[in-house]
């Protein structure tokens, strides 16, 4: 049985990626972007099945409209995929608060405005998927993409809550984590603070950890069959790391949390008033 899909960030990366993936397969697509003359090809090829939309996902009022038109389209909404997002790249005290607002305009209330947006018409058919797309960022944080990593974590908390208060009605959330992939985050579409010459001697150390946790990024067209799989799963997880890296990142990172709270756990426990 073929899906409906509603697609933000289409026009490159995972989302174009995932476009391809759902179409070539059969299924109809709402495919948005800030310039839909990007998806002028998969119109060309794909016909009808896929709704170029313009959309900027920060624009509540834009975002109501463009998931409207999907379903008046399409008579349904199956997958719903927040993968709109950028990175901003700058050293905690770098960042402007317009730069700090912008991030989270985008990476949290663009998928909260979708989510919203779409979840009346989820729930009135009694099912749906809401894939919300994270990093390896939004469980661990790195230096130098502190506020990328805040906006990541706050898109994570949204969707766990989230998973919880529309299970009773069908609705299935999944949250991927991607690892390195060989797309522009880091290029063209990344933005940068203007940059605090007392951070230079850390900013290069800092660059050269990221090159280290990169190691040999991952090919963006290898996810299209794990994120049909992921939609496809009769039980689809909460979360779900794409990439080779991520899991080793975030066993070290959660060892150390567990074993730093057991060290303190005497402190703990004596902050809370009663004798252990």
């Amino acid at each position: 049985m073929s899906k409906t899909w509603f697609i933000t960030g289409a026009s490159r990366g995972f989302g174009r990626e995932w476009t391809i993936a759902a179409l070539e397969r059969g299924d109809t697509v709402a495919a948005t972007a800030r310039d839909t003359s990007t998806l002028d090809d998969l119109v060309q090829q794909f016909s009808d099945r896929i709704l170029p939309l313009r959309l900027d996902v920060t624009d509540r009022d834009a975002v109501l409209s463009a998931v409207k038109l999907a379903h008046d389209r399409f008579g349904r909404l199956d997958v719903v995929v927040n993968n709109a997002g950028y990175g901003q790249f700058g050293m905690v005290e770098e960042i402007s608060e317009a730069e700090a607002r912008a991030q989270f305009d985008t990476n949290v209330f663009g998928a909260l405005f979708v989510t919203q947006a779409a979840l009346p018409y989820l729930r009135e058919q009694g099912s749906g998927h809401i894939l919300q797309v994270s990093s390896i960022g939004g469980i661990s944080a790195f230096p130098n993409i502190g506020i990328y990593n805040a906006s990541k974590w706050a898109l994570e908390a949204l969707s766990q809550s989230l998973a919880a208060e529309v299970a009773d009605f069908g609705i299935k959330v999944t949250i991927i984590e991607p690892g390195a992939y060989s797309t522009d985050w880091g290029g063209a579409s990344a933005k940068h603070a203007t940059a605090d010459p007392a951070y230079e001697a850390f900013r290069e150390k800092a660059a050269e950890q990221r090159k280290a946790r990169a190691g040999n990024p991952g090919d963006p067209v290898a996810t299209r069959d794990a994120v049909l799989e992921v939609v496809d799963a009769e039980n689809p997880p909460l979360r779900i790391f794409f990439g080779n890296g991520p899991l080793a990142i975030a066993t070290k990172d959660y060892e150390s949390r567990l074993a730093t709270w057991r060290e303190w756990e005497r402190v703990s426990i004596a902050a809370h008033g009663t004798k252990p």
